[in-house]
């Protein structure tokens, strides 16, 4: 049961990066949406921890701050997974990234 309010979190959360952040669309409906979360769900539990130990000396020397850039990179991606899902260009999936990140936090804080 917790697995399944942790990812009506994440629905949430993305709907809500979708309103807030300017160049993030969702064009597919309620499939799209929940597909999106279902990926970024498993982009955050499985690839995510892949990449930042094999991108470690590159945050190191960069002060953490390529975690930042990864997370965005990762965002990105996923318009090439979910279809009907758009991110504009870098700039509106770097900031997606961090308001889906903050969402999906503060969601799953309350629940």
């Amino acid at each position: 049961m917790h697995t399944v309010f942790r990812y009506v979190g994440t629905v949430a959360a993305v709907l809500l990066t979708v309103y807030i952040v300017p160049g993030v669309t969702i064009t597919g409906g309620w499939e799209s949406t929940l597909l999106a979360a279902l990926v970024w769900s498993v982009i955050t539990m499985v690839v995510r921890p892949m990449l930042s130990v094999l991108t470690l000396p590159i945050t190191i020397i960069t002060f953490g701050l390529f975690s930042v850039i990864l997370n965005a990179l990762l965002f990105w991606g996923m318009t090439l997974v979910v279809p009907g899902f758009f991110v504009a260009g870098f700039g509106a999936a770097l900031l997606g990234a961090l308001v889906l990140s903050i969402l999906s936090w503060f969601v799953h804080q309350v629940l």
